[in-house]
């Protein structure tokens, strides 16, 4: 489970550390669009943007239908509440050390006066 948990982190880190596809899910969460009015709105080549789409599809946060020669993207099913806990463990953790050092800086400033 928790080597699951590690893997799917990491897949969702990876396909997001990256600006294009974090913007093609901004655009897409407006509204569907074709591959190619993505490549285009990124300029970028067909290929290219293809490439992206693949990625965020394997990962399961969009989903693509062909009709005819246009291949249609949407928001897939994924949801991020996995990544969104593993974040929030940290900002309690740093939040807790940052009150720590808060106390340390207060104490000195006290023995100093």
């Amino acid at each position: 489970m928790v080597q699951s948990l590690t893997l799917r982190l990491d897949d969702s880190f990876a396909v997001l550390s990256d600006a294009t596809r974090r913007g093609v899910l901004e655009q897409l969460g407006r509204a569907e669009a074709s591959i190619t009015d993505l490549a285009n709105k990124f300029h970028m080549t067909l290929t290219g943007m293809k490439k992206h789409v693949g990625v965020l599809e394997r990962a399961g946060f969009v989903t693509t239908e062909k009709l005819g020669r246009v291949r249609t993207c949407r928001l897939g099913r994924r949801q991020l509440a996995a990544e969104a806990a593993w974040i929030e463990n940290y900002c309690q953790l740093w939040t807790a050390r940052f009150d720590a050092l808060d106390e340390v800086v207060e104490e000195l400033k006290r023995k100093e006066q």
